[in-house]
């Protein structure tokens, strides 16, 4: 991809009620100069309809599912929903697909078994259903699901890994398909209290097997692990400190090979406001003017 892209993942787009705000924070973004507002599908049958609402109140910025989960959607639906995304808003939706983890599939009765056969499946149906590759991309992590996602996808969307994991889903993937990874990051200068944000957020996802094998193949420990994360493994995961700070980090991962970042402010789990003002200093700092 020649084009460096700075976009959005935030968990507000799904977790607001109020239509009017969720679409006043896009159009900022959107003005911002941000390409894209990735989050998450939730893990009901249907795809939101925000995310639609949000393509209908905006002009030109990307929306993206990071992630719709393939045990709970269908893909005759899901397809559906893109394609007349697509029609409304032209190269404006992308399809973002992952296969969650046992613990929330298995929660609602579905046995968690064979994650990469049941997205080979799923894509089969989509390809079946007529959605085109270059609509979806996959969260992958492992080395078969990015392989999966440079054949079958546009590319990857890497959650909660390190710059020396978006190298390798560079390598895996090849120079022509999308890479994308999530990076949370805290505008914090003290070191207690940005880590302490941060580990708000790593200590559930630090429960999740998907997460944790990932890390230990770069070789994170037991230790790494335990109780909401490591210093070190905080500090990798997830850039904190002033503006200027958060922006080397993520820029750590361009230079690592993402095409996209896809950048999640961490506001110690609030859902129900947006965190204007941290996107606005990192948009002086990662997006070019004009």
């Amino acid at each position: 991809m020649a084009q460096r892209l700075v976009s959005v993942w935030q968990p507000f787009f799904l977790g607001s009620d109020d239509t009017q705000a969720a679409i006043g924070a896009a159009t900022e973004l959107e003005e911002l100069g941000y390409s894209r507002i990735w989050f998450s599908a939730g893990f009901e049958e249907h795809l939101p309809s925000r995310f639609r609402e949000l393509l209908d109140g905006t002009r030109r910025i990307g929306v993206a599912s990071g992630i719709a989960s393939v045990w709970h959607t269908s893909p005759a639906e899901v397809a559906a929903f893109t394609e007349d995304a697509h029609r409304a808003h032209p190269g404006r939706f992308l399809l973002g697909l992952g296969t969650s983890h046992a613990v929330l599939v298995e929660g609602d009765g579905t046995e968690y078994r064979k994650p990469y056969s049941k997205m080979v499946g799923y894509l089969d149906a989509l390809d079946a259903a007529g959605l085109a590759p270059e609509r979806r991309v996959l969260a992958a992590l492992g080395p078969r699901m990015l392989e999966l996602s440079r054949d079958r996808s546009a590319g990857a969307h890497p959650y909660f890994t390190t710059v020396e994991h978006t190298a390798e889903a560079r390598a895996a993937i090849g120079a022509d398909r999308l890479l994308a990874p999530e990076v949370a990051v805290v505008l914090e200068p003290d070191a207690t209290l940005a880590r302490a944000t941060a580990r708000q957020y790593t200590a559930g996802y630090l429960t999740l097997p998907n997460y944790t094998n990932n890390l230990r193949r770069f070789g994170w420990t037991d230790e790494d692990l335990a109780g909401g994360g490591s210093d070190r493994l905080v500090d990798a995961v997830i850039p904190w400190g002033t503006a200027e700070q958060v922006a080397a980090g993520i820029e750590k991962h361009y230079q690592a090979g993402a095409d996209e970042v896809a950048i999640q402010v961490l506001n110690g789990g609030d859902t129900s406001s947006f965190p204007s003002e941290e996107f606005r200093a990192l948009a002086a700092l990662l997006i070019p003017a004009g």
